[in-house]
């Protein structure tokens, strides 16, 4: 089994950047989600809420750089200078940030059509993971749950002989995906090496309706692949004896697995093998 894609999300639910190598940080790889939208009182906004979120292209260097169509491209520094901190909700967990100033956010207000505004994590910002799968102090970024998420090719791949129209594996937003292991092989790991890294599995990745949502129209397209994937993928199916210990409800439909580094200051990159623990 080898890598071969890696993804990043730098600003939560926005186009991702597919890369050849990744640094793995504590929250996850580095730049990923430590930017996100929230409305003006810090709740966080995804392409739950706004699926065109999905077309604004992202690059990163030493600026952040963000390109709508009709509205051009925002440069934006790394760390807003602001000093404006405030506190940030993603799902049930209260997280600081800091928040850029008015004329940057009057732009992404602009491209959304609502009112809203762009935060940064700090470093000394501590998220915790679900206390149910923290070693001691794991943090995570603006992801809903967990630093990483790995999917394999041969999933997507049984989903996609299921379905009349196939699917890419940008509808799933992975940050890893796997090749040449077996579908759904990723359901079982409990922890794996990447090159020089290692990982825990914390439990399999819950979907949601953002994988109905076209990537390259920014549109929701109508029930799929939940539809399908409810069909045989619900925990109580996929894992009968273990999604109430992992702390799922039956219906939770899966596809995925959410990591944890163990080691971080490691660079991954495409081609590296990966080994089952």
């Amino acid at each position: 089994m080898h890598i071969s894609e890696i993804n990043i999300y730098p600003i939560k639910s926005f186009k991702g950047i597919s890369l050849n190598s990744a640094l793995v940080e504590e929250r996850g790889l580095r730049h990923d989600r430590r930017w996100m939208l929230t409305t003006p009182d810090g709740m966080f906004f995804t392409q739950r809420e706004f699926p065109r979120m999905a077309l604004v292209e992202v690059g990163i260097g030493d600026n952040l750089y963000v390109t709508a169509d009709g509205f051009g491209t925002l440069e934006i520094p790394l760390q807003p200078e602001t000093g404006d901190r405030r506190q940030v909700t993603i799902w049930q967990s209260i997280s600081d940030a800091e928040v850029y100033p008015a004329v940057t956010n009057e732009w992404f207000s602009d491209v959304l059509g609502t009112n809203c505004q762009l935060v940064y994590m700090p470093d000394d910002s501590r998220r915790s993971v679900n206390s149910r799968f923290d070693s001691g102090d794991d943090v995570v970024s603006f992801a809903d749950g967990y630093p990483l998420m790995v999917l394999s090719e041969a999933s997507l791949a049984d989903l996609n002989s299921r379905l009349d129209e196939p699917l890419p594996m940008n509808r799933f937003r992975p940050n890893l995906v796997v090749t040449k292991a077996g579908a759904f092989a990723e359901d079982d790991w409990q922890k794996v090496r990447i090159g020089d890294a290692e990982f825990c599995s914390t439990k399999p990745c819950e979907r949601c309706v953002i994988t109905t949502v076209d990537q390259a129209k920014g549109e929701f397209a109508g029930k799929e692949p939940l539809k399908t994937l409810a069909s045989y993928r619900m925990a109580h199916y996929v894992m009968p004896d273990r999604y109430e210990s992992l702390g799922m409800s039956g219906t939770a439909v899966l596809f995925g697995q959410n990591l944890i580094a163990e080691h971080v200051g490691k660079t991954i990159k495409v081609g590296d093998l990966i080994e089952v623990i």
